[in-house]
């Protein structure tokens, strides 16, 4: 039984950015189900055995191959006797740059079979096989990697760019599920520079399969870069979320979460954004009753942090929400106490509406 750190780990370090909270994945060859548990590992694999190190809790998997025998990408068969070698297991990885090996225990020796480090030092993402076309997950992958290292330069490379293509015109990202997807996009919205995922989708005609809901005219890999999502002023990816939507209809925002299955956070966020986007950049000038729905159907003074990132999506737009915050700071500031009790729903109304109009007299 031999053991080497694969994958990611030995990228990351290749590259300079690996740190303690980069994760190790380990592959196992000569080894067996029966030897792992009998070593005091714990297996948690059910489609192909993967094993937790009863120490480190890292994930050990057998060296596996693996047969296409459906759509998407559960459509597997997979192969894990003790007779499948290293470069077996490395040839149905993504892209070369993770079909990489590294032999802790003798000297950090590396296993590098198709040419990954090569491909790290000329910065390009390039499939290891034509098997790469047999999951749709791996064109999702390869946006994400391309935003996570756009810092770096990378790019597709050209071959694995049109066999892309391919898998988006024979319909096999059709067979995606929703959770994968929203969990790949969610990973590229917290990199610095998310433009890349939605350049690279756009560019294999992927984008409007997979975000069908929404309006492509807009979204052109020629006409609109996705660049305002890079360098923004968040890590929150929920933020850039809505940025990123934020001039598409409430209604295609609503059929894409819920196509996507998106947590509720994302979607309220998303749909409120977009509904006041124009209404926020001129606060200033709309009517005292506007203002009031503005803020009773944003719950602004309830759901104080949801409108809290709502205001947090807008400055990300360079849009001036002074004025909202201001107002806000009124509103939440009223004495309940001193209203009349008759009909104090009425009241709190009225007292609103007064403290807003009082407020537009000194701006306008």
């Amino acid at each position: 039984m031999k053991i080497y750190l694969v994958g990611g780990a030995v990228r990351d370090h290749l590259l300079g950015i690996a740190n303690e909270h980069t994760e190790k994945d380990w592959v196992v060859v000569g080894s067996s189900p029966d030897d792992m548990l009998d070593l005091g590992y714990r297996q948690v694999g059910k489609e192909f055995p993967v094993f937790l190190h009863p120490g480190t809790q890292e994930e050990y998997a057998l060296a596996r191959l693996e047969r296409k025998v459906g759509k998407g990408y559960k459509g597997f068969e997979f192969d894990t006797s003790s007779q499948v070698t290293l470069e077996q297991d490395l040839s149905r990885r993504d892209l070369t740059i993770n079909a990489i090996a590294q032999d802790v225990r003798n000297n950090n020796e590396l296993f590098d079979p198709f040419n990954g480090q090569e491909d790290l030092n000329q910065g390009l993402l390039r499939h290891v096989s034509d098997a790469f076309s047999e999951d749709p997950v791996r064109v999702l992958r390869v946006a994400r990697f391309s935003a996570r290292f756009k810092p770096f330069g990378f790019k597709v490379a050209h071959t694995t760019h049109r066999l892309m293509k391919q898998m988006v015109d024979s319909g096999e990202v059709d067979a995606l599920t929703p959770e994968r997807v929203f969990k790949e996009l969610e990973k590229s919205l917290t990199y610095a520079t998310p433009s890349a995922f939605f350049k690279v989708l756009s560019a294999c005609n992927a984008y409007e399969r997979v975000f069908a809901p929404l309006s492509t005219h807009q979204h052109q890999s020629h006409d609109n870069k996705f660049e305002f999502l890079d360098g923004l002023n968040t890590d929150q990816p929920h933020l850039k979320f809505c940025v990123w939507l934020v001039n598409e209809k409430v209604d295609a925002i609503s059929q894409l979460c819920k196509r996507l299955k998106c947590p509720k956070q994302y979607e309220q966020l998303a749909k409120l954004s977009a509904q006041f986007y124009e209404f926020v950049q001129s606060f200033d000038d709309q009517t005292a009753e506007l203002i009031y729905e503005f803020f009773a159907k944003t719950d602004a003074l309830r759901r104080k942090d949801r409108f809290e990132d709502l205001l947090k999506v807008y400055q990300l737009l360079s849009v001036n929400v002074d004025g909202v915050i201001k107002l806000k700071g009124l509103l939440g500031a009223i004495d309940i106490a001193s209203l009349d009790k008759t009909n104090i729903a009425q009241a709190i109304i009225d007292e609103k509406k007064s403290i807003i109009s009082a407020s537009l007299n000194t701006t306008q």
